[in-house]
């Protein structure tokens, strides 16, 4: 099962669910806050955190192993709260699972199949020596000549334990399954809804979420409703905190259960 931190008690229960290179540690203080209203569960998906490392990495995986979280610590079902990756995974659970789901929160993605690649920054992070790792500013002062964005740095930082000089990222099957990672299941999805209610919470200045995955989301999800988040980008819950938090809880709140 996945590694997970349970948060709070009462009310109906959200789980929350990070995106690639991500683990329950950099959704932690989101479900805290989270917290205070009700029980919040965060995992570590598969090859990433303290999870479990598999030799596949798809999305009816992922929502298997969400299903199974779930069925352990909320068998009534819950709300899932998932950002990129983690939001994908969390509309497959809703379409396969719908029994599982009593609401669902997908934060800046669609279900739809992507262009991009994330596999510099898994280049970056296996080229980096780890042998000549003592600190945390050693780790970041030799990535950042493949990472210099700071906050990109950071992000993947938190993934490296430096006392075991070792990512806790199954690197090598992520890069293998890269194209699986920004694709969409088809294949589990097709012909598919879930009727439940679902927020698709976006930043403006991203374009993870164009006017086709809206369109993708309203098929798949008829009762979604689409809210952007001004002046933020694709990590929108590290660089408004603050504003994610409240645009999560009142959307949570007005939920009729």
């Amino acid at each position: 099962m996945l590694n997970y931190e349970v948060f709070g008690e009462g009310g109906v229960p959200l789980l929350v669910v990070h995106g690639l290179f991500g683990s329950a540690r950099n959704l932690g203080v989101i479900a805290r806050r989270l917290a205070d209203s009700r029980r919040v569960v965060v995992v570590d998906q598969r090859n990433h955190g303290d999870s479990p490392w598999f030799d596949v990495h798809t999305y009816p995986d992922m929502a298997a192993d969400l299903a199974e979280v779930i069925k352990a610590e909320m068998p009534e079902g819950c709300l899932v709260l998932g950002h990129s990756m983690g939001g994908k995974a969390g509309m497959t659970l809703a379409l396969t699972r719908p029994e599982l789901v009593k609401g669902l929160v997908v934060a800046d993605i669609a279900p739809v199949a992507y262009g991009h690649s994330q596999m510099a920054l898994v280049d970056a992070m296996r080229g980096l020596d780890l042998s000549q790792i003592e600190t945390r500013r050693d780790a970041d002062r030799l990535l950042s000549e493949a990472v210099p964005e700071d906050g990109v740095r950071a992000f993947l930082l938190q993934s490296l334990d430096i006392k075991q000089r070792r990512w806790r990222l199954n690197l090598d099957v992520l890069a293998k399954e890269m194209s699986t990672v920004v694709g969409w299941p088809a294949e589990a999805a097709v012909g598919r809804t879930y009727e439940g209610p679902t927020l698709f919470l976006s930043g403006a200045d991203s374009d993870y979420v164009t006017r086709d995955g809206r369109d993708a989301g309203k098929a798949h999800f008829p009762n979604a409703r689409f809210f952007k988040i001004p002046g933020t980008g694709h990590w929108l819950h590290a660089e408004k905190p603050r504003e994610f938090e409240a645009a999560v809880r009142a959307w949570l709140d007005a939920q009729a259960f």
